[in-house]
């Protein structure tokens, strides 16, 4: 009986994809979001200068980029502010569907879409780099 369930539990093992990742700190604990899963899209903003991600939670961007805001994070005590987005435009085709963090300071909102009025909390998923 217990080799059937050390089998069962190595075949269930073996079907299932591992997922590989790593959780990283939370930036915040609560967003900023235009509606309650935010999926919807905030602005569309462009890059003043060039940014290069400190870590996988991040993105790069380059100075001219334009950038869909999903998420604003909520400022916290001594943390920077961070907003999250993903890159467009045909010339960074690699680069686009990638969503991840970017400090707000670096780009100017070119159009608001729908005002960021949800405020909803973050969770490690948030977080998650693959």
């Amino acid at each position: 009986m217990t080799q059937s369930a050390y089998l069962v539990v190595l075949c269930v093992g073996l079907m299932c994809p591992l997922v590989t990742g790593i959780f990283m700190d939370k930036l915040a604990s609560k967003k900023l979001c235009a509606d309650d899963n935010c999926v919807y899209t905030i602005s569309l903003a462009r890059a003043e200068e060039d940014y290069n991600a400190p870590d996988c939670r991040f993105i790069n961007i380059k100075k001219g980029q334009l950038i869909y805001v999903y998420s604003k994070l909520v400022k916290e005590k001594d943390s920077g502010e961070f907003w999250a987005g993903s890159v467009y435009g045909e010339q960074y085709e690699d680069h686009m569907g990638t969503v991840g963090y970017f400090p707000s300071s670096l780009v100017s909102e070119q159009h608001v879409y729908q005002e960021a009025n949800k405020t909803v909390p973050t969770t490690d998923i948030d977080f998650f780099c693959e």
